[in-house]
């Protein structure tokens, strides 16, 4: 199975949506066409900051047609999937891999406290139902509640052929690290899942990271890895310093808002998260976001 696709700035894409919450075709495909200008290895559909949890099976389907047909090979597309329930999660992978998606991205169970013999029936269930299409596990502690070990990951990574890779968004580098470590004899592919932290995973040997401050700052998110892979250590590091003050400027707004708020500041007609978010109304956050834009050059 070929991996080589599996690394770089791959950007989980946000959802632009009409004034019915459904997807916004022409926006997509300019928000599409502005991460790929921007230079940038890979598009996710529907991680966290592109809303999955708000949009409808048919609406999922709908969103992957476009985003193949704008990319047209210029970058693979992922597609994520954040179901419960396992046999939703088939589904929809069953439906990504034949409409061409490159590879799959899976979160663990929200909501549920699976023991580690459910979890891992569940991703192996997923994965099987592909058995052609490269999987991503996607590692996200903090909206999920709890996380995945290091142990686990590799023993899912060496008992399912085609679980190639994952997505770490726990901010524990350790586990990073021994991601890595426990999977380099098979050519595990890690992605850092955190925007700071890009440089540190790279550090540790992640192939790239998935990175939501590429919806609207490509050229500062790009430059902390394309500075690193070409040997310009000391740039990358300087690149990720510019990059955090104005990543960090998200936090106290509402998840997942920011993105889109950030995307408009732009000028980029993102439009309006899922109801019952709300754009970052005028106050401090706002202002504390916009200032951190303008300091970096983006406004």
């Amino acid at each position: 199975m070929n991996t080589d696709f599996i690394k770089g700035v791959v950007v989980p894409i946000i959802t632009p949506i009409d004034e019915d919450e459904k997807i916004d075709e022409a926006r997509l495909r300019r928000q599409i066409d502005y991460i790929i200008d921007g230079g940038l290895e890979g598009i996710l559909l529907f991680g966290s900051n592109g809303e999955f949890y708000q949009v409808e099976e048919d609406e999922m389907e709908r969103g992957l047609k476009i985003a193949i047909d704008q990319a047209a090979g210029r970058v693979p597309v992922y597609f994520g999937i954040g179901a419960i329930n396992t046999k939703k999660c088939v589904r929809l992978a069953k439906m990504a891999a034949s409409h061409g998606a490159a590879a799959v991205s899976i979160l663990q169970p929200m909501f549920l406290k699976p023991t580690t013999e459910e979890l891992f029936l569940h991703f192996k269930t997923i994965a099987e139902a592909i058995p052609q299409t490269p999987v991503l596990i996607y590692n996200n502690p903090g909206r999920v509640g709890y996380g995945l070990t290091a142990a686990f990951i590799s023993k899912l990574a060496h008992e399912v052929e085609n679980i190639v890779g994952m997505k770490d968004t726990s901010g524990d580098m350790t586990l990073t690290e021994e991601c890595v470590r426990l999977g380099r004899d098979i050519g595990f592919k890690v992605f850092g899942g955190k925007d700071t932290l890009l440089y540190v995973s790279l550090c540790v040997g992640a192939v790239g990271g998935v990175c939501t401050a590429g919806n609207f700052m490509p050229e500062l998110i790009g430059d902390v890895y394309h500075k690193y892979i070409k040997g310009d250590i000391d740039g990358s590091r300087e690149a990720q310093f510019k990059l955090n003050p104005v990543r960090l400027s998200m936090d106290p707004a509402s998840f997942p808002v920011a993105a889109k708020d950030m995307a408009n500041l732009r000028g980029l007609d993102a439009g309006v998260p899922y109801l019952p978010n709300l754009p970052t109304p005028e106050g401090p956050v706002l202002e504390n976001i916009k200032k951190a834009m303008a300091d970096a050059g983006l406004l």
